[in-house]
């Protein structure tokens, strides 16, 4: 599939700003048909889900689409999609579901490379059953997160296993199905935090061996919603607190509050955009996910390679180790300022960086950064461009 940039843009009505955006990581731009698709259902006559009349039948079908939407986007099953506020908001739910069933002497794995929603909830939910934290390790010199270390980490009390897709600090992809392996030759469970990975590649929650795995729909031109993805059958066994009145089936159960409606039709649109990024194709919405995700993967990475290239002809800046394989996103620091000022230097000039650390609090920390400031991240997205990235690099020069 070609990928025309010029009419990719062109669905995202913000850009007419004359911005460039590299603060994708943080929150995408909103498309167009995400924005039509909420406004519409704003003005129509819904109300909360009933089978009684009309405006409830539209919410019940908003919320069945929404589930085949995004089932769709990432290989799951719609009847195994769980929304709620955010991915965030959905970790806490699910760990203290799961840290019901633990005991004391069980065990959970975290990694040092997570943002801290795919850290802290499990050490709060280990806690709270007496369970033991077990802590995967980065490389400082190359950013990766070996696998190997997980056949020391993972044994027959390990109950579950977390881990991110795509280190939304540096990019790394980690080896997500060789530690998913792992894990299940000992019965335990995977948590696949798909966030940052999400947006930038196809995505098979099957293929990767993930028992939950959970993304955001504003991290991919969507609304702010969020969404876990797991097996009916994985769902089933855990009872989370809930009110009395509010249904018991799998995955409402788990959905607390109303669904919103308006934001779920925004999530429908979401990932249809996503679908004919590459152009309108003939296959059904999965086949073209795939086929348009892979064209824009392709797109960024060679954005990624300029912006790579013209960073390492600039000696004062300093580029946080990473691998070959990740996402197109970059942290850096400059010699003698502090990323929070560097990133207020390029905003003054239209170019949106994000500085910090963007909520990966063992991954600075452990880097010795966090304290100081954290790093520029540059988060490249598909609408992004060539001009946009020599922009950035002359500002920086």
């Amino acid at each position: 599939m070609t990928f025309d940039i010029n009419r990719v843009r062109a669905g995202y009505p913000s850009l007419l700003e004359g911005l460039a955006m590299f603060d994708g990581a943080a929150g995408t731009q909103v498309a167009a048909p995400v924005a039509d698709a909420v406004g519409a259902t704003l003005r129509r006559a819904v109300s909360n889900r009933t089978p009684s009349h009309l405006p409830g039948r539209r919410s019940i079908q908003i919320v069945a689409d929404a589930r085949a939407a995004v089932a769709d986007l990432v290989g799951g099953d719609p009847a195994g999609v769980a929304f709620g506020p955010g991915a965030t908001d959905l970790t806490y739910v699910v760990s203290r579901a799961l840290a019901a069933t633990w005991e004391p002497g069980d065990e959970v794995v975290v990694s040092r490379l997570d943002h801290d929603a795919n850290v802290r909830p499990w050490v709060q939910a280990a806690a709270s059953a007496g369970a033991t934290v077990r802590w995967a390790t980065f490389d400082p010199a190359t950013g990766t997160l070996p696998a190997a270390q997980y056949v020391d980490l993972i044994g027959p009390r390990t109950r579950l296993v977390a881990v991110t897709a795509g280190s939304n600090a540096i990019g790394t992809v980690p080896a997500v199905r060789e530690i998913a392996d792992i894990a299940h030759s000992f019965g335990a469970l995977t948590y696949v935090d798909g966030v940052h990975a999400t947006p930038h590649r196809p995505t098979d929650v099957r293929a990767l061996g993930a028992d939950f795995y959970v993304i955001s729909a504003y991290k991919w031109s969507g609304p702010h919603q969020g969404a876990v993805i797991a097996d009916p059958a994985v769902w089933e066994p855990l009872r989370p607190a809930k009110l009395l009145p509010s249904s018991d089936e799998v995955p409402e159960r788990f959905e607390y509050s109303t669904r919103n409606v308006e934001l779920l039709s925004g999530v429908t649109a979401a990932v249809d955009h996503l679908a004919d990024l590459a152009g309108p194709g003939s296959g059904d919405r999965r086949s073209r996910l795939v086929e348009s995700l892979a064209a824009a993967e392709a797109y960024e990475h060679s954005l990624l390679d300029r912006l790579l290239k013209g960073l390492a002809t600039l000696p004062h800046v300093a580029l946080l180790p990473a691998p070959e394989e990740r996402c197109p996103t970059v942290a850096f620091r400059i010699d003698g300022q502090a990323p929070a000022d560097t990133a207020r230097a390029l905003g003054d000039r239209g170019i949106c960086v994000m500085a910090g650390d963007y909520y990966a609090y063992e991954y600075f920390t452990a880097m010795g950064l966090r304290d100081s400031g954290g790093a520029v991240r540059v988060s490249i997205y598909h609408y992004n461009t060539a001009e946009e990235v020599d922009r950035l690099l002359d500002a920086l020069a």
